[in-house]
């Protein structure tokens, strides 16, 4: 049921994207504007609360329990584990807008700072810190660990609407949980779709800025085939095969790519950066968590910061469906701090090395990188990397590592999509995978050429609202389990000594 109506409401709204894609656009606009303007609030307030439910779960009572049965240890080992959550969370988002953020905000510069100064400049690494730090990570975490709870502590089936069981009882099982359930492949596909549009459009300028390949729509409709063959071959492989190997290659070319540039950069004013940007971003987290701008009017929280919130939401039922699948046997401790600190800090050290390194050359060399992301986003990294010794060949590894991060994306969204469409199986099919594949793609193309791409991303952030909402209530489910469990585990310890001192009085 789940599988035939979300393919219903895809293809609704694909055909509606590709035959009318100016009325797509602005219906998704008004919808979406009206959302910010009304609930950014929520957003703001219900992000922030994910991060500190998180964090109590870490150091609670409950920390010590086992995401899987007690005897049971993680499947995969730390590295491998880092690498596809890194992977599957944002890896290419950290490549296309490493250096591209700072740059933008240092132009545009939030709290009302003049642009192109220096407040302007540590304001941008500070809100790029911030953007890609702990917050989005919170929204993945109380998702993920939801659902492995659930899966393999509880038994559940892998589904969303399974987590609901402590609130809903057996209607997790009725209309409500397929509703939860289609609504959570809804915004996967549309998400992972966009992205599969945005990152061919990075893609093919990457191979004009590289080969001087015309960025036009054929260029792009081949790179979406080539990519599509690649990571079916690696669905098919399995998850111990495809996704793993993938994942571990992306994180040794993204790190020694990062090494390379802090070497060969300016290295001192990167580490000066980091210091400085992650200082302030520790001491102004709460005020940066809650900040709006009622009294001003201003525009730029909805601009950036309630669009990421509404992003990280909107791809939270992919990634943290994902993520739950790698992460059996790992107690809730473990998992938070894991899930939560690490990609974090491998964010903020990521954004200070490219980041850095733009603003340097964009203050102090007078390479005019900000005028040039302003003009093509999709510039940034290569313009910034040209400046550096072996230019060229740094591109070329860029281009490498973001079609192996869209490959690896596209991998795990399959891998999910399955999931979520095969009543939770942990294995699911290669025809249902390929079949998502294939759909997937075929929507990406078909919005690149009718120019629908951008409204289908506004009408996946739609599915944030709806979908914040669920994942609060989620939190609430898991609180209540975890409750009943440590009230469950204490009554055993009470009838285990009640029947110990009864066995010393009848010997006495």
């Amino acid at each position: 049921m789940v599988f035939g109506i979300s393919i219903v409401i895809i293809l609704i709204f694909v055909l509606w994207g590709a035959l009318a894609p100016t009325q797509f656009a602005s219906v998704t606009d008004a919808v979406y504007s009206y959302s910010i303007s009304n609930f950014g609030w929520f957003y703001l307030l219900a992000t922030f609360f994910f991060l500190l439910f998180s964090f109590y779960l870490a150091f609670s009572k409950y920390g010590r329990i086992r995401l899987s049965q007690n005897d049971e240890r993680p499947v995969y080992t730390l590295v491998s584990w880092f690498a596809m959550l890194f992977s599957a969370g944002m890896g290419i988002g950290l490549v296309f807008w490493g250096a591209a953020e700072p740059l933008s905000h240092y132009l545009l510069p939030p709290e009302g700072a003049e642009p192109g100064t220096s407040e302007a400049a540590r304001l941008a690494m500070r809100y790029s810190f911030f953007h890609w730090g702990l917050h989005p990570w919170a929204v993945y975490t109380v998702i993920s660990l939801c659902l492995a709870y659930f899966q393999f502590r509880k038994g559940k089936k892998g589904l969303i609407s399974a987590t609901f069981e402590p609130l809903l009882k057996d209607k997790v099982n009725g209309p409500i949980g397929k509703l939860i359930d289609t609504l959570a492949v809804i915004a996967t596909v549309f998400g992972v779709a966009t992205s599969l549009g945005l990152g061919t459009l990075q893609i093919a300028g990457g191979f004009n800025h590289l080969l001087g390949w015309p960025n036009s729509l054929g260029v792009q409709i081949g790179i979406i085939l080539v990519v599509t063959v690649l990571f079916l071959i690696s669905a098919t492989s399995g998850l111990d095969k495809g996704i793993k190997l993938l994942s571990n290659t992306n994180l040794i070319i993204a790190v020694v790519l990062m090494l390379f540039v802090f070497i060969m950069g300016p290295t001192a004013f990167i580490m000066e950066t980091l210091t400085e940007s992650f200082g302030g971003y520790l001491q102004n987290l709460i005020q940066m968590s809650l900040r709006l701008t009622p009294f001003s009017g201003g525009s730029w929280v909805g601009t950036w910061t309630l669009f990421y919130w509404a992003w990280w939401i909107a791809w939270a039922p992919f990634v943290g469906t994902f993520i739950a699948r790698i992460s059996k046997g790992r107690t809730i401790r473990e998992f938070v701090l894991g899930a939560l600190l690490v990609p974090s800090m491998f964010g903020c050290i990521w954004f200070a090395v490219f980041g850095g390194t733009g603003l340097k050359m964009q203050i102090f060399d007078g390479v005019p990188l900000a005028e040039a992301v302003q003009k093509d986003t999709t510039a940034a990294l290569f313009m910034t990397l040209e400046q550096l010794p072996w230019g060229t060949f740094l591109t070329g590894v860029a281009i490498v590592l973001i079609t192996i991060f869209f490959i690896t994306s596209a991998d795990s969204a399959t891998f999910v999509l399955g999931m979520l469409t095969s009543d939770g199986k942990l294995n699911p099919s290669n025809r249902v995978k390929i079949t998502w594949g294939v759909l997937q793609s075929a929507i990406a193309t078909v919005l690149l050429i009718s120019g629908g791409l951008g409204a289908l991303q506004t009408a996946s952030i739609i599915a944030a609202l709806p979908f914040a909402v669920i994942l609060c209530l989620m939190c609430v489910s898991l609180y209540i389990a975890l409750k009943a469990e440590e009230h469950h585990k204490k009554e055993q310890e009470k009838h285990k000594r009640a029947k110990f001192e009864k066995l010393l009085r009848d010997h006495a």
